[in-house]
């Protein structure tokens, strides 16, 4: 009776989705070995009792043993597969990269202290939700994927997991991960995080079967995560808070540029609308490749100039600038995969280099405070000639024009930086 059941349920499962054969045949020699050993065990010690019972009592203790270890194996074999599956919905890789910006982000928006709980948490909580639009991802391009050969042994094409599995998977992954942003960081960052998930799963998805401007709303979707750190660290959303965003955005259209051109027949027989498809000679993409490139070369100088890095930062990225703009021009003069792989390799190189130094050499935000000042006073705006000064700030005037009439060098004063640059850090004040 109960074959009979298993056949028909494996039968009917194989019907409603080909693809889930071998998971289906894999699950009834799984039942079946577990129950044919439960089986042997009872069997073996029914009989053993009614000729010796001491024996019988033995032998069935080590039978429930040799069972025990059984499941055991079972158990842990089924927790290997799923994690593997759940590994590969989540595609790791990529959310771990984008959990790198959004540290970063944090890192940068949290001035001289960091909180390394509140960090930790903010990781954990872009990890989850990552995860989440990925796995979503792949529910929408599950019959595209199967037609691709570098995707089509992923869980769902393959039938290893169905797509009420995956989708119970995100939504339980993307709440988690909305849930502990907003508890332990802000507000604005679950928001954040819950907007690129929707812009991912249920805008730049679709958008891959319909447009190639889906590059470019990708390239927003991955400029965000930094945004999120930031936002997490520091409350709220500044333009020093752009630098990374604006360098992931950039940086993100060379680097699929030259992936959909040297994967130009796997995107074509899958019925993605990209760019490249739609350039035989290679040119546009090449040129749209470089321009995106140049783009990257004043953000080492911003950064410095508005008191985020020190200057050795500001020439380390425009050298890096140029090295990625370098292979962008050779992939314009030679348009052969050889050329296009080596803009791809540049690229993957690019972030985590451009990402360390911006750590590296990151200012306090005493420092960044006097650089905004000096950029005041480039600027021709005297400090006494920003606001009226309270009481407070009255005092700490006095102070300065006393250090300067003593030749001591004290800090800046408190109110230079609300007007008219509102962005800028607020000052830490030291008194000597």
């Amino acid at each position: 009776m109960w074959r009979n059941s298993l056949s028909f349920s494996s039968k009917l499962v194989s019907t409603a989705n080909p693809r889930n054969y071998n998971y289906a045949v894999g699950s009834s020699l799984f039942h079946s070995q577990f129950y044919s050993a439960a089986a042997s065990t009872t069997s073996f010690a029914s009989d053993s009792l009614k000729s010796d019972p001491s024996r019988a009592l033995g032998s069935s203790f080590l039978n429930t043993t040799s069972l025990s270890a059984f499941s055991a194996s079972k158990l842990k074999d089924a927790v290997n597969y799923y994690g593997r599956c759940y590994f590969e919905l989540s595609k790791a890789r990529l959310s771990l990269l984008v959990v790198a910006t959004s540290g970063t982000g944090y890192i940068l928006g949290s001035g001289s202290a960091i909180d390394f709980a509140g960090l930790c948490c903010t990781c954990a909580g872009t990890m989850m939700v990552a995860a989440s639009a990925n796995t979503l991802n792949q529910v929408y391009e599950i019959n595209n994927d199967a037609l691709m050969k570098r995707t089509r042994n992923r869980p769902l094409p393959s039938g290893r997991l169905t797509i009420r599995h995956a989708v119970t998977w995100a939504s339980c992954a993307g709440i988690a991960g909305t849930a502990l942003l907003a508890w332990k960081a802000n507000v604005l960052a679950a928001g954040l995080a819950a907007s690129n998930l929707v812009l991912y799963a249920f805008v730049y998805t679709p958008l891959k079967q319909m447009h190639p401007i889906n590059t470019w709303v990708g390239a927003i979707v991955g400029a965000i995560p930094p945004l999120l750190g930031w936002a997490a660290a520091a409350g709220e959303v500044s333009l020093t808070a752009m630098i990374l965003p604006a360098a992931l955005y950039f940086w993100q259209i060379p680097h699929f540029m030259a992936l959909a051109y040297l994967c130009r027949k796997d995107y074509a027989d899958g019925g993605f609308k990209m760019f490249s498809l739609a350039d035989a000679s290679g040119h546009r993409t090449a040129m749209v490749a470089l321009r995106n490139c140049l783009y990257l070369l004043p953000l080492g100088y911003l950064a410095y100039d508005w008191g985020i890095t020190s200057g050795w930062f500001c020439l380390e990225a425009t050298i890096l600038a140029l090295a990625i703009s370098g292979t962008a021009m050779s992939f314009c003069i030679d348009r052969t995969t050889k050329s296009a792989r080596r803009m791809f390799r540049a690229s993957l190189l690019y972030l985590p280099v451009f990402m360390s130094g911006l750590l590296f050499h990151r200012l306090p935000d005493n420092k960044q405070y006097q650089t905004a000042q000096n950029l005041l006073r480039s600027l021709g705006l005297s400090s006494s000639s920003a606001l009226p000064l309270d009481g407070t700030e009255q005092v700490n005037e006095q102070h300065n024009v006393q250090s300067r009439k003593t030749g001591a060098r004290g800090p800046p004063v408190a109110y230079a930086s609300v007007a008219p640059f509102p962005f800028l850090p607020a000052p830490t004040y030291v008194t000597h």
